[in-house]
Parts: structure tokens; sequence; C-alpha cells
């Protein structure tokens, strides 16, 4: 991903959308993180439909824009629920952090991001971002 997309994703809220056979879901997360290896991380708070549509596909896309310019991008990919290991430490860690212990996170969504499309309203409206 570029700086004009990860500066978006690092710097605005997230709609996460997923989907099963019976479901489909969107919805809001603040607490997320990009990773160093470019993949994207979401701390499950409350994401129980969510986590059983990822469990059920694997897919998912995620949405962001800043609101004071209209800048946006959408990330479509693959998404792995994880309730241990090293990046489940991690976000527990950032977690404790920003929180003080009022909320837990029960597992991670780490996704590999396929595609990148922009949102942003003009004439690249739509186009796919390259590398």
């Amino acid at each position: 991903m570029n700086e004009s997309v990860t500066k978006v994703l690092a710097e605005n809220m997230w709609s996460i959308a997923t989907f099963s056979e019976e479901d489909v879901n969107v919805v809001p997360v603040g607490f997320k993180t990009l990773a160093d290896n470019g993949t994207l991380l979401v701390g499950d708070i409350m994401l129980d439909t969510t986590i059983k549509n990822v469990n059920a596909n694997g897919r998912i896309a995620v949405s962001a824009y800043d609101p004071k310019t209209s800048e946006g991008y959408q990330v479509k990919g693959s998404a792995m629920y994880f309730t241990e290991g090293e990046v489940l430490d991690s976000m527990r860690a950032a977690a404790m952090e920003k929180f003080n212990g009022a909320v837990s996170v029960k597992g991670v969504i780490v996704i590999t991001p396929e595609k990148v499309i922009v949102t942003t309203p003009g004439p690249d409206n739509k186009k796919e971002v390259n590398n």
C-alpha cells in the first residue's frame, strides 16, 4: 500500500464488511492498526458476527476515509482470526494501555490486502491503487 492509503488507514476509523451464506455484516472499528508487514490488524472486543463470517469464508473488506478531505480507500483481502500468539499478545498490551483495562481483546483479525480501490470522489474513483 502506498503512503496515501496507509495515512488514511492510520488516521481514521474503519468500517469492515464480512459475509456468510446467512448474514452480511458491516461494523465500525476503532481498535485497529497497520502492521509493519503490510497486514491490517483488528482487535476483537465485540465482533461476534464478524468473526463468525471471517471463519466461514476468510474474506473481508475495509473502508476508511478522511472526513475533512473525502480521500478514501477500500481494501479487499483475506482474513484470519487468531485467539493466541504474538499478534494477540501485542494487541492485548495495546488495549491495556489505551483502555486502562476497561476492555479485553478476545482475538485478532489479521487482514492480508489483495486489492486497494480508490473511493475518493472524482476521476480516480473506483480505480485500483498500484503499489
